[in-house]
C-alpha cells in the first residue's frame, strides 16, 4: 500500500484509510464486534494503517471495536478519534470545554486500549468555546505524551487558522467527493498554505458515486441518509448524471466506479488520504484497488470539465445539522 504524510505534521499514513463508523453507527447494517474487528484486522493484512473512529459512533461502541481490533498491533498503525459532543451524543449538543476535552481522551484512551491517540479531532467546532482553548487544551495532551496530533472536521478557513496559530493542525477531515467540491474554494488552498492534511470522509458520497443506490432506493430509519435532502427519490434523479460521469469513466479504465471516485481523490493533492467506510470485505478489497488506478492529466482534465456542467441537486445535511459546519 502506497503511503502518504498529512501535511507537513509527519504524520505517515496508507494513501487510503477506514472509515469505522459504520461498522457500529449510522447505517442499518452494522457489524457485531466479532464482524468488525475481523473486517478491521482484514484492513491491517492489505495494508492499511490509518484507522478513524469517534467517541460518538455508538457511542463509545466503536471505539471499543477499533481498540479490540489494532490492539495487537498498536505500533504499526495510526489510530484517528474525536471529541466534541456533550456525552458523545450529536443530538445533545456541542461540548468542547477543556474539562471534557481532557474526559474524553482518559476514556477513549481506554477503549482503544492504547497509550496514546495519534490524532485527536474536534468533531465540530464548539461556538460556545474559543478554539484557542480547545487547541491549547490539545497543545497540553500532546504535551503529556497522551495525544500525537491534533485535529479539526468540518471547520472553516478562520477557525483553522486561529486554531493553527496556538497547536499546529495536523489534519482536517471534513467530506470531499465528486458529489461535493465546496472544501476547494476556500479550505485546500488554506490547508496548502498552512501545511495541513486533508482526510475526506464520505469519499464515495455516501455510497451515491458506486452506482449502487437508485431513485427507487428506501433507506431503513436507522439510516442516517433517510432524513438527508440530497438522498431523496428526486435528488437521487436528477444527481445520475453524475453516476453516469463516474461509470463511463470507470469502464474506460476497467475499474469500478467507487475506485474511480477515490482515484479522483487521490489525484487531487498528494496530502489528501479519503477514509472510505464500509462493512462488507469485498468492498473494502475494492476501495483499496483504488491506488492502482491511474487517472491522467487528460482524464482528470475530462472528469474537471464535465462536473462543471453538472448541478448537483440537494443539500448534503439537514437544517439543523447544516449549522454545525463551516464554522
Amino acid at each position: 500500500m502506497e503511503k502518504r504524510t498529512l501535511g507537513t505534521s509527519g504524520l505517515e499514513v496508507s494513501a487510503i484509510g477506514l472509515g469505522c463508523m459504520g461498522i457500529s453507527f449510522g447505517y442499518a447494517d452494522k457489524l457485531g464486534t466479532k464482524d468488525g474487528v475481523a473486517l478491521i484486522r482484514a484492513a491491517v493484512e492489505r495494508g492499511v494503517t490509518f484507522f478513524d473512529t469517534a467517541e460518538a459512533y455508538g457511542p463509545r461502541v466503536n471505539e471499543e471495536v477499533v481498540g479490540e481490533a489494532l490492539q495487537p498491533i498498536r505500533e504499526g498503525v495510526v489510530i484517528a478519534t474525536k471529541f466534541g459532543f456533550r456525552n458523545g451524543v450529536p443530538a445533545e449538543g456541542l461540548d468542547s470545554r477543556p474539562e471534557r476535552i481532557r474526559e474524553v481522551a482518559e476514556a477513549s484512551l481506554k477503549r482503544l486500549r492504547t497509550d496514546h491517540i495519534d490524532l485527536f479531532y474536534q468533531h465540530r467546532v464548539d461556538p460556545n468555546v474559543p478554539i484557542e482553548d480547545v487547541a491549547g487544551a490539545v497543545k497540553d495532551l500532546i504535551a503529556a505524551g497522551k495525544v500525537r496530533a491534533f485535529g479539526m472536521s468540518e471547520a472553516g478557513a478562520a477557525s483553522i487558522r486561529r486554531a493553527h496559530a496556538v497547536q499546529p493542525v495536523a489534519a482536517l477531515q471534513s467530506e470531499y467527493s465528486m458529489w461535493w467540491r465546496e472544501p476547494e474554494v476556500e479550505i485546500l488552498p488554506t490547508l496548502e498554505e498552512l501545511g495541513i492534511g486533508f482526510v475526506p470522509f464520505a469519499p464515495l458520497g455516501k455510497g451515491f458515486l458506486t452506482g449502487t443506490l437508485t431513485p427507487d432506493t428506501t433507506f431503513a430509519q436507522t439510516d442516517f441518509r433517510a432524513s438527508v435532502p440530497r438522498f431523496q427519490a428526486k435528488a437521487l434523479k436528477a444527481n445520475q448524471a453524475l453516476v453516469n460521469l463516474v461509470a463511463a469513466m470507470a469502464s474506460e479504465k476497467g475499474a469500478t466506479s467507487a475506485q474511480v471516485a477515490l482515484a479522483w481523490l487521490l489525484a487531487q493533492r498528494p496530502w489528501i488520504v479519503p477514509i472510505p467506510g464500509t462493512t462488507k470485505p469485498h468492498r473494502l478489497e475494492e476501495n483499496l484497488g483504488a491506488v492502482a488506478v491511474d487517472l491522467t492529466e487528460a482524464d482528470l482534465s475530462r472528469i474537471r470539465g464535465a462536473l462543471a456542467e453538472i448541478e448537483v441537486v440537494g443539500e448534503r445535511y439537514g437544517a439543523s445539522h447544516q449549522q454545525l459546519v463551516n464554522r
